[in-house]
């Protein structure tokens, strides 16, 4: 008989830790609102959620390498938007903070959940914080609800 394993949307009584990129902000306070949002429809209290706010996006891997570190938390959900500009500073940031998300990932045994917005332009990131395309904070934050219960369950066979 093939087992399957799959988590649930569930995290109460679990801690949750967000990282969020202040630059930007007009989007990433969006993204943030969207995760919190996510969290609270799905039972995590406001007193089991702990935030923490970095300058850029490029700082992101490091303040959840931190949370991860404590080994107080959960998962760790990071959020922040990239806007395309003239110079090659974007495709070098977000190339950065997807491979510092991927590495911190890796090497926990927690979540740690990728909700970085990449958008070439403005009317890409409007979108895909909050209008037509959905809400990419509250996306993160139930990847990381149904890889807390998904993680437990493989663990505990």
């Amino acid at each position: 008989m093939v087992r399957t394993f799959e988590g649930k949307f569930d995290a109460r009584g679990k801690r949750i830790a967000l990282v969020g990129s202040r630059f930007n902000h007009f989007f990433t306070g969006e993204l943030m609102e969207g995760a919190l949002d996510a969290l609270r429809r799905h039972g995590v209290a406001d007193d089991q959620i702990d935030t923490a706010w970095v300058p850029g996006s490029f700082e992101i891997p490091m303040a959840a390498k931190r949370f991860v570190r404590t080994g107080r938390y959960a998962a760790v959900i990071c959020v922040g938007c990239l806007i395309q500009g003239d110079t090659p500073h974007f495709q070098l940031v977000a190339g950065e903070v997807t491979k510092g998300i991927a590495q911190v990932s890796l090497e926990s045994e927690i979540p740690v959940v990728y909700g970085i917005v990449t958008a070439e332009t403005l009317d890409q990131a409007v979108e895909r914080s909050g209008t037509k395309a959905g809400n990419k904070g509250f996306d993160a934050a139930m990847t990381a609800l149904e890889m807390i219960d998904l993680c437990a369950a493989i663990d505990e066979g």
